[in-house]
């Protein structure tokens, strides 16, 4: 082999995509993974490279507005408000430009990618803004002690950017679809229910009865707590709180005491909730009409 098929097999070399490290799937089951992409793109590779034309390398080029979602592409956004619900949950809001909407269904979600010390780690998170926002979207994240993405969530200031790519996810509400939801929730699983929550009640046409029910270790680390009182203003929503690490009714504001219980979600309150529910259904539907 003479030297410029030597330059010319390392240069080849140089541009063969980088297998992606575990740290890097987010475990969601999204479409296209990065394992997907790096297949396609080595597949691309290994083609060009046969017929020696790095053309071939070339693909479908990323949106250039950063309001365009992509899910092959990270695409970077400012980080325009931060606000720390509790000791480890931030409420964090990402600018879009001029009045652009993010676009989501409800019930899909995002992946976003950090850098901790030169290891890239992806996570999946969904957007709880309304689905007609406009010029931002926002997200609920919760941070771990020994969590790799909570080290980048925890440096965040305002005016930072963060990468993102999406959307994500196969479950699409319909309205109507079911006569009755019963959505269960744990600390940040809450997220995913408050777009759809939303929706429901943003569509006048939409007549879905919904019970949230909360489970979190203590009242005030309830998340988002004014937008679910205003839920409940709606016939056909109402909350339930769980709280494992409280006991006492006492010392719970008024209008939480009677749709609070103290422990662990089991069988038997799933059961006790769904019997209560059936009767608020049909009592609340005779109001209506």
């Amino acid at each position: 082999m003479g030297e410029n098929e030597e330059d010319t097999e390392e240069a080849w070399l140089q541009l063969r995509p980088v297998e992606p490290l575990p740290s890097q799937c987010c475990g969601s089951g999204c479409s296209p993974c990065v394992f997907d992409l790096y297949h396609r793109n080595l597949a691309r590779w290994e083609a060009a490279r046969a017929s020696n034309d790095r053309s071939l390398l070339s693909g479908k080029q990323s949106q250039s507005c950063p309001s365009k979602l992509s899910p092959e592409t990270f695409l970077a956004f400012r980080i325009c408000a931060l606000d720390k619900l509790t000791k480890d949950t931030y409420h964090v809001r990402f600018a879009l430009p001029g009045n652009s909407q993010l676009s989501l269904h409800p019930g899909q979600h995002l992946v976003l990618r950090g850098i901790v010390d030169d290891l890239e780690i992806q996570r999946a998170y969904t957007p709880i803004s309304p689905a007609n926002a406009k010029g931002y979207f926002e997200v609920l994240i919760k941070c771990y002690q020994t969590g790799l993405m909570s080290r980048c969530v925890k440096s965040w200031r305002v005016g930072d950017t963060a990468f993102w790519r999406g959307p994500f996810g196969n479950f699409f509400y319909k309205p109507n679809q079911y006569g009755e939801l019963l959505m269960l929730a744990a600390g940040t699983g809450l997220a995913p229910m408050v777009p759809i929550l939303q929706s429901i009640t943003d569509n006048e046409d939409d007549e879905t009865f919904v019970t949230l029910v909360c489970c979190f270790k203590t009242f005030e680390s309830i998340y988002l707590k004014t937008f679910l009182q205003e839920q409940t203003r709606f016939w056909n929503v109402r909350t339930f709180f769980i709280l494992s690490q409280e006991n006492s009714p006492e010392q719970l504001p008024w209008s939480y005491r009677e749709k609070t219980h103290f422990g662990h979600l089991d069988q038997d309150l799933i059961e006790e909730l769904m019997k209560k529910l059936s009767f608020q259904v049909i009592e609340r539907f005779s109001k209506v009409m």
